[in-house]
């Protein structure tokens, strides 16, 4: 059996957290260490190691995740100027290998300069 995750352990409360929401689908905790005033991590209970390793079955769970995000935006005042943000893999800045979305508020952001 493999190890749990720090996500995983957080779920079970092996590991406290502040937890800010929760339903049979995800959790919501504040980010231990925040990128922004507002940083909250939304993981699915469902242990999906990244968003690349997300199948057909985890649509609407991954649409679910999104509309918590959106709630948790209102819900913590910052619902018109937020990024929800996904890193995927180890060369995106992924440390924890269970999918979780980052919403991120109450800071300015740059404009990113991509080219396309």
């Amino acid at each position: 059996m493999a190890d749990k995750t720090l996500f995983e352990k957080i779920m079970v409360g092996d590991i406290p957290a502040d937890i800010m929401y929760e339903d049979e689908y995800c959790v919501v905790i504040k980010d231990a260490v925040p990128q922004a005033p507002t940083h909250l991590l939304i993981i699915p209970r469902k242990p999906i190691s990244m968003l690349a390793k997300a199948d057909l079955d985890d649509k609407e769970l991954l649409g679910h995740l999104l509309t918590v995000a959106n709630d948790m935006a209102k819900k913590t005042g910052i619902d018109e100027a937020f990024r929800v943000v996904i890193n995927n893999g180890a060369g995106a800045g992924q440390t924890v290998f269970h999918l979780h979305l980052h919403l991120l508020g109450n800071k300015k952001f740059v404009e990113n300069n991509l080219s396309f």
